[in-house]
This record gives structure tokens, C-alpha cells and sequence, in this order.
């Protein structure tokens, strides 16, 4: 399964967060973006990353929700990857960088403005599955720019 970045997307803190052309991204995260919730957990190594899908964001556009790229927190807004097939370990080879899903991204109420009545609950994978965003962890270090490839290369053992 193969896809592109769509958009790369940063902030000094909250949301929306605004696209960039290029990052670093290291273990810790994307050059440039600041996470009130991992800086908490004292730089959660598993939660470096957000990745979302852009079908699915143009979906819940479609249901009315008032979503656009980037308004749920996410670092990496990717399109054409199977979003529903996304387990737990697989590895996705991104530009220089490779990460490691190591969670469903649970959601919280400082997304609610993207969703109808606040409803944030539509992404979240226990009552959705196929619809929440992902975390990763940074398997990788290296440089990720808008348009480059997303390639999933391994899958773990469960």
C-alpha cells in the first residue's frame, strides 16, 4: 500500500496547526511543533507523531463536520493509504524518515470545533474503528516534505 503527504502541519501550541513544505523529523517529534500533551508525559517517545488521512478528513466534510487539514492536531495529513487496514507496529517509510504506529490517537475537546455539536467522538477508535488518527513513534530521523512518498514496509508480529 502506497501514498503521498499530503500536508505537513506545525504550531507553537493548539490548533488549527498550519502547513510547512519540509520538516525534520526526529524522535522527539516534528521540528517546530509543540504538543502541550506529549511535552507533559516528558516527550512520550510512542506519541513523537499524529498522522491523519485526508479521505477521511474530505468524509467527515462531507457528513457536514467543519474539519479541514490540520484542525484535529495532526502532524502528517497523508492521502491514499487504506486507512481502515492500519494496525499497531506497521512501519511506514515516509521521505528519509520511517515511523511506527503505535497507537489510535485517542481524541479530546480541544478538536471539538472540527466536529458537529463538538462531537469529537467520531474519530475515536473504540467507537469508530477506521476513523481515529494514529501515533507513531520515530523509527527513523530524517527529512519529510509534502509530496514525498508514504510506503508501508513493515508489518510487526502480534
Amino acid at each position: 500500500m502506497n501514498g503521498l503527504v499530503h500536508s505537513i502541519n506545525i504550531s507553537s501550541g493548539g490548533v488549527p496547526k498550519s502547513s510547512v513544505e519540509e520538516v525534520k523529523v526526529s524522535k522527539n517529534g516534528v521540528e517546530g511543533d509543540f504538543n502541550v500533551f506529549r511535552e507533559s508525559r516528558g516527550g512520550d517517545p510512542d506519541r513523537a507523531i499524529c498522522i491523519f488521512s485526508l479521505e477521511r478528513i474530505e468524509e467527515l466534510k462531507g457528513e457536514g463536520h467543519p474539519i479541514e487539514v490540520g484542525s484535529t492536531g495532526e502532524n502528517l495529513t497523508l492521502r491514499g493509504i487504506k486507512w481502515n487496514s492500519l494496525e499497531d507496529g506497521m512501519r511506514l517509510e515516509i521521505g528519509d524518515a520511517v515511523l511506527e504506529l503505535s497507537e489510535p490517537c485517542a481524541p479530546c475537546s480541544k478538536i471539538g470545533e472540527s466536529f458537529i455539536e463538538r462531537k469529537f467522538s467520531r474519530v475515536d477508535h473504540e467507537q469508530e474503528k477506521g476513523w481515529a488518527r494514529w501515533l507513531a513513534r520515530v523509527v527513523q530521523e530524517g527529512i519529510v516534505s509534502i509530496g514525498d512518498s508514504v510506503k508501508i514496509i513493515i508489518t510487526s508480529e502480534k
